[in-house]
């Protein structure tokens, strides 16, 4: 009898502690990739490939912001490991380097997963490992979906919220114009034109283009043919450059109108080489605070983090989106609270109220897994973008584009968010 007992009493301390993938809010004793002083969480990045240019800038901005934070004590006496890991923007890629992540690294949670075509192949896996899946880099719809993804968060405004604001500015400035759009040939490009096409009816021409084909000549010559007065792009960097110098090739000048995550200026200038004048004049949208506006805050915050603990990498609006998003990922912890478990984090983001350097809210609730609710109008001049008039908010439905008037916030004195 005595045996016995012992025997069933080893068998419950090993049921206790063999949960790999548990998400109990009993305690983070269970919880993949967290122990008493550390937090290992992991991402898919476009460090090479069509993607690669500008956007394997983000990981690393990210990781210095969570050294600095390391440096600074922690969340909760517990640092941050990031292990950014490359797919090349390739999906078979992503299944693979998010599968090493979850089964072999054991990570607490993925983080900023970037990609559209790359990172929707991963979605039932992540939910199948009750893997917290936060702030996807990409706004497709696709991530707000909490009932069939409910540990799925995004960051960027999605899709199509940005083409309404776009589109809405279009109409306004550029009434009676032809318009006509080119987007990715995936969830990013269709969700654009779908917000696009809400404000402007049927556009002129639309055209797709493919991330292995690095050719928009035929779709570029088609939107000539069709006297395109406007072209809105919905295109990641190189294609936006692509675009932007074949028009220029075959005698073509419309007013281009770019998504947010195809018109970082420094990242088209580097693609672009001699032919950077030709984005004078672009017309394109952003959430955060500009790299170049020295007088804001989380600028010099960041620009403090990117030297001490990036390398004094070069600074542009990728940094800034990378320490963005590691910004929001500490408040989420910090939300947690000290006894840290998966269900605690997906919690920590439903309940929202984040603030940060956002131009507008972000939408996050037990109903919304979308990230930020709107963008503000930028326009490129002297390789510089600024900001226009005032930032838009709406819904990804019928709702109308709306002028936000809330203030911005500032970051606290030593650049690191308090458990709210």
């Amino acid at each position: 009898m005595r045996r016995t007992a012992t025997v069933l009493a080893a068998l419950l301390l090993a049921a206790g502690c063999s949960n790999g993938n548990s998400t109990s809010s009993g305690g983070s004793g269970n919880t993949p990739g967290v122990t008493d002083n550390s937090i290992l969480i992991g991402t898919h990045q476009p460090l090479t490939g069509p993607a690669a240019a500008g956007y394997s800038e983000i990981a690393p901005a990210t990781k210095a912001y969570f050294d600095y934070v390391n440096a600074n004590g922690g969340i909760y006496g517990r640092k941050i490991t990031y292990k950014i890991m490359d797919d090349g923007y390739n999906p078979a890629n992503t299944q693979q380097v998010v599968r090493q992540l979850v089964l072999q690294d054991k990570v607490f949670a993925i983080l900023n997963g970037l990609g559209t075509p790359t990172h929707t192949g991963v979605l039932d896996f992540l939910k199948t490992n009750r893997v917290p899946d936060l702030f996807v880099a990409s706004g497709s719809r696709t991530w707000n979906q909490p009932g069939k993804y409910p540990g799925t968060f995004g960051f960027n405004p999605d899709y199509t919220i940005e083409g309404k604001i776009l589109a809405a500015y279009v109409k306004q400035t550029y009434a009676g114009k032809k318009v006509c759009f080119l987007g990715q040939d995936d969830d990013f490009g269709r969700d654009s034109l779908a917000g696009v096409e809400k404000v402007l009816g049927t556009v002129a021409a639309k055209q797709t283009y493919v991330v292995t084909n690095p050719n928009v000549g035929p779709q570029m010559g088609a939107f000539k043919a069709a006297a395109c007065d406007v072209v809105i792009l919905a295109s990641i960097p190189g294609f936006t450059a692509l675009s932007i110098g074949t028009a220029a090739k075959i005698g073509f000048k419309p007013q281009f109108v770019v998504s947010n995550v195809g018109s970082d200026p420094s990242t088209l200038t580097k693609t672009l080489g001699a032919a950077a004048p030709l984005l004078e004049g672009v017309v394109a949208a952003n959430y955060l605070p500009l790299d170049t506006d020295e007088s804001n805050p989380w600028i010099q915050l960041y620009k403090k983090v990117n030297s001490q603990y990036n390398g004094n990498a070069a600074f542009d609006n990728n940094v800034v989106y990378g320490m963005s998003v590691g910004y929001l990922f500490v408040q989420a912890l910090q939300g947690a609270g000290k006894d840290l478990t998966r269900d605690k984090l997906t919690a920590a983001v439903q309940k929202g109220g984040f603030t940060g350097p956002g131009l507008v809210p972000t939408r996050f609730s037990a109903q919304d897994h979308s990230g930020y609710a709107g963008e503000q109008i930028t326009k490129l001049t002297g390789g510089k973008a600024t900001y226009l008039g005032t930032p838009y908010t709406t819904d990804d439905a019928d709702g109308a584009v709306t002028a936000y008037s809330g203030a911005a916030a500032t970051p606290p004195q030593n650049g690191i968010p308090t458990a709210q």
